[in-house]
């Protein structure tokens, strides 16, 4: 079977206004163009994969149901964008309050969500995409081998440099992401 590439999406702050802990639909918002850089992405036909850390259930601040009944309300929101949202995988840990994040694989910016993500549904991460709002993001992009976007709108606050930490592209908003993608994919030259 060959392999397919995605794009990797993180949740608050990217996708979604951030709000803390929030996993109420009706205070689900898309970020500033994030719907319609979904419909642009939904043009390229590769799967769509949020990747999350949530965690306000190991604080107790909600369950997994009410995290399920957010995602549900998110595939709604991508397909009112003309999307559809492949997966959702979330790290359900806190660091440092928790001490077995140190065993922990799946909260970004490790990229276990990432590398689970590709085994369930057959991901080239090789040629796959990373758009986030944090360094954190692009760090756990880049372990897992994608081209990361950095989406620049004010929520990366602690700027802690390194190598993994530099993102391939950086963009003001998603639209903007979701166009250096399509620019790239379909030209294969790179995206101002």
């Amino acid at each position: 079977m060959a392999l397919s590439a995605a794009i990797f999406l993180d949740k608050d702050g990217t996708l979604l206004v951030d709000v803390p802990y929030n996993v109420e639909p009706a205070r689900m918002r898309f970020a500033p163009r994030a719907a319609e850089g979904l419909a642009v992405l939904a043009q390229l036909g590769r799967p769509l994969i949020v990747v999350s850390n949530q965690p306000g259930i190991a604080l107790g601040k909600f369950g997994y149901d009410d995290l399920y009944r957010m995602v549900g309300h998110l595939r709604l929101m991508f397909a009112e964008a003309g999307a559809e949202l492949t997966a959702f995988l979330f790290c359900p840990h806190d660091a440092p309050l928790q001490a077995s994040v140190e065993a922990c694989a799946c909260r970004k910016p490790a990229p276990g969500l990432l590398l689970e993500a590709a085994h369930r549904h057959a991901i080239d991460l090789s040629q796959s995409w990373m758009i986030g709002d944090i360094l954190n993001d692009v760090e756990a992009g880049r372990r897992a081998g994608c081209t990361t976007v950095l989406i620049n709108n004010g929520n990366e606050t602690e700027w802690v440099p390194g190598p993994l930490r530099t993102p391939h592209y950086v963009v003001r908003d998603f639209l903007e992401a979701a166009r250096c993608i399509m620019a790239f994919e379909t030209s294969r030259e790179a995206c101002e």
